[in-house]
């Protein structure tokens, strides 16, 4: 009898190979192993990277490939790897779907990091990016060429929170015999597998909600295990592996996600009822419907023009400002001069980017206390 997702959140970790067993999954402080002999050196490589001939000339540490294969079984995928921090393992999630010459479709309203990666680094490769909106899955279609490999998207889009139609997205891409590549940091395992729905390589930075405590940078990709193994090896080749003591922190981190992710969406489902109501916020984004478990613990807000932006940031008290997200404090963003910095002001307004938008993550605090809090800045901005 398959256990319920909470169960398995907890109990992610396969048991480890000595006769002793652990409560956590052991975390080896080493760069690399010593062998007493070629044939324990062959069963080591055999172990982690199976008997591919092209395996990567360095396999993983256990605690790096525990982590992988934990958030692959909380995804529904046969096999995960995990990657140095986010960024890296889109990066060699792409190199192992494209070459140069290739073509990829992704999502404009996507998190600006990796808009940078896809529209300024990989063109240096020779694949180039098509940033569309993918509000209209048709004029998906009508942008795919015959060099076209792989679609792009995010399970909830950032920061405007637009939850994909992953469906429409399979179907285009195996009409069209292409790959699809979710990143699903926002959603996680908890509210949304993509793998299950059809997606080829799902991503996520688990330094974000995974790991869940802001204190491991690291990324994990989820997939069939061909396709893994092509991203092993380029994460091998490029020297983006993770090290073993942030791999051990963030599976640490991944046994209480269902506990974090509950507490913290009903948070921002209160506190974005609470804001939908006040006379200084001009819109409130979140999403309707993610999934049956709730609508995700980020919100983003557009404060109305008489508000002064930095007397807000600056009344928050204890609510941290910082340009990323995804710990137990409730923490707040500034898309313009964090994530999205780096866009062009043609596509900032675009996608919405303006100096009043202010994107927050819920922590675990008390949901009246948030509530306050908020309320109280968004007065002292207007005064």
């Amino acid at each position: 009898m398959e256990s319920s997702l909470d169960t398995r959140i907890v109990h992610s970790f396969q048991e480890n190979a000595s006769d002793i067993g652990n409560e956590s999954a052991p975390s080896y402080q080493t760069s690399s192993f010593s062998f007493a002999s070629l044939e324990e050196l062959e069963k080591y490589f055999k172990l982690y990277q199976g008997d591919s001939a092209n395996r990567a000339s360095q396999p993983g540490n256990a605690v790096i490939d525990e982590l992988g294969q934990a958030v692959a079984m909380l995804e529904g995928a046969p096999a995960g790897v995990a990657a140095a921090t986010g960024t890296s393992a889109v990066l060699t999630g792409i190199m192992a779907t494209v070459s140069a010459g290739d073509h990829i479709i992704a999502a404009e309203d996507i998190f600006g990091g990796t808009y940078r990666l896809l529209s300024q680094e990989l063109k240096h490769f020779g694949v180039e990016t098509t940033f569309i909106s993918f509000h209209d899955l048709e004029a998906v279609r009508k942008a795919i060429r015959p060099n076209t490999r792989l679609l792009y998207s995010e399970t909830v889009t950032n920061p405007f929170l637009r939850v994909e139609d992953i469906d429409g997205v399979v179907q285009i891409a195996k009409e069209n015999g292409l790959l699809t590549m979710i990143d699903n940091l926002y959603a996680t395992p908890y509210l949304s597998q993509p793998f299950k729905k059809g997606v080829d390589l799902v991503v996520h930075s688990s330094a974000k909600f995974i790991g869940g405590h802001s204190d491991a940078a690291a990324g994990v990709l989820a997939g069939s295990e061909p396709l893994i193994q092509k991203v092993r090896e380029k994460i091998v080749n490029i020297g983006a592996q993770l090290s073993p003591f942030e791999a051990w922190m963030t599976c640490r981190g991944i046994k209480t996600l269902g506990l974090r992710m509950e507490k913290q969406t009903t948070n921002a489902q209160v506190l974005a009822d609470a804001l939908m109501g006040n006379p200084l916020v001009s819109r409130v984004y979140y999403p309707e419907f993610v999934s049956k478990r709730g609508n995700g613990a980020v919100i983003t807000i557009e404060l109305m023009d008489q508000c002064d932006i930095h007397r807000f940031f600056s009344s928050l008290n204890w609510v941290k400002i910082v340009p990323s997200f995804a710990g137990v404090e409730t923490t707040v963003s500034y898309p313009l001069g964090t994530s999205h910095r780096a866009l062009s002001p043609e596509m900032q307004r675009k996608i919405g980017i303006t100096k009043q938008v202010v994107r927050i993550t819920l922590g675990i605090e008390n949901s009246k206390d948030i509530i306050e809090q908020f309320e109280a800045a968004l007065r002292q901005s207007a005064e």
